[in-house]
């Protein structure tokens, strides 16, 4: 592992926040960086900015940088931020360097979209952007591909941190990570419907979308487990698991739609995800609408209560 990172900085919830556009589509910097304290204050302090839920197939090279640029700025000193990379090397090169130049602490490979992919392929293609990029740095598996073999041998490389694990087969997720001898972490990249599961396994942190709505639920749910209290965590995934199951329908097509209507609630508007991604019917906008209030009322009572105790953003 990088030794420019601390591994416990990874041991939390890590958040994919929404990224938020002006009725025009473009980026609203101003609504990022108040969603950005905002999550830092409830206890937030690992950011995946512009990565899958914040539309990273969406965005341009400076969209990507300007959200990083943002997130940097709008979190603290103490917090950790991967910039996503991915697409052709010479983007995700571009994108790398410019968002170390922001303040990003690594980088984030996201899951190729290229046709016709193989693991000595893509072993060729992180290598290349490691070297031009030298940085602590994640990898993202959400299919087969890149295989569990080929990631315990990319675990050498001295930029390789951890791996956002995405492919819920969990007989092969403990196999590989008992395998690990360099000890990397091992991360959920699958949300609270998986984390208790991984966490068993092995892995010591997880991502949220949910966070974005309900940060301090999800990460009592992390802390929850990380100290070996099980029935309290499984109540607060029941509690989160409306929003989880909803975005996962049809497959998880609602991913990013429902998260941005929710965030209406909060009387925060981040605009409709671009397309491709699903629009909402008003029914389906009126079904999130009755979801998300009992949520809401959850998050905010755990808020007056960590407030109560002093603990707020802790």
């Amino acid at each position: 592992m990088s030794s420019s990172l601390d591994p416990q900085s990874l041991h939390t919830v890590h958040l994919v926040p929404l990224t938020a556009f002006n009725s025009d589509g473009s980026l609203n910097s101003q609504l990022q960086a108040e969603h950005t304290a905002r999550m830092y204050e409830a206890g937030t302090r690992c950011f995946l900015p512009a990565a899958g839920t914040s539309e990273f197939h969406s965005l341009s090279a400076d969209e990507i940088v300007e959200i990083v640029r943002v997130t940097c700025e709008a979190s603290g000193n103490d917090a950790v931020i991967f910039a996503p990379v991915g697409l052709q090397v010479g983007h995700a090169v571009d994108v790398a360097r410019r968002s170390l130049e922001v303040g990003a602490s690594g980088i984030m490979f996201m899951p190729f979209s290229h046709p016709y992919m193989s693991d000595v392929g893509a072993l060729d293609y992180y290598r290349a952007v490691m070297d031009a990029a030298p940085c602590p740095t994640l990898v993202y598996k959400k299919s087969p591909l890149p295989s569990n073999a080929m990631l315990l041998e990319l675990a050498k490389h001295p930029n390789i941190v951890g791996v956002k694990y995405a492919w819920n087969q969990m007989h092969e997720f403990r196999t590989t990570v008992t395998a690990d001898s360099e000890n990397i972490e091992w991360l959920c990249g699958s949300a609270e419907r998986f984390a208790p599961y991984y966490m068993l396994a092995g892995s010591n942190g997880y991502t949220t979308g949910a966070g974005n709505v309900c940060p301090r639920l999800t990460l009592a749910m992390h802390a929850a487990f990380a100290a070996g209290e099980y029935d309290e965590g499984m109540n607060y995934q029941q509690q989160l698991l409306p929003i989880e199951d909803y975005r996962a329908r049809e497959g998880d097509s609602f991913n990013i739609s429902m998260l941005k209507h929710s965030m209406l609630s909060l009387d925060q508007d981040f605009g409709p995800p671009r397309p491709p991604q699903r629009q909402l019917t008003d029914s389906e906008r009126s079904e999130i609408d009755a979801l998300i209030r009992p949520i809401l009322a959850a998050e905010e009572e755990l808020a007056s209560e960590l407030s109560q105790a002093g603990l707020a953003g802790d």
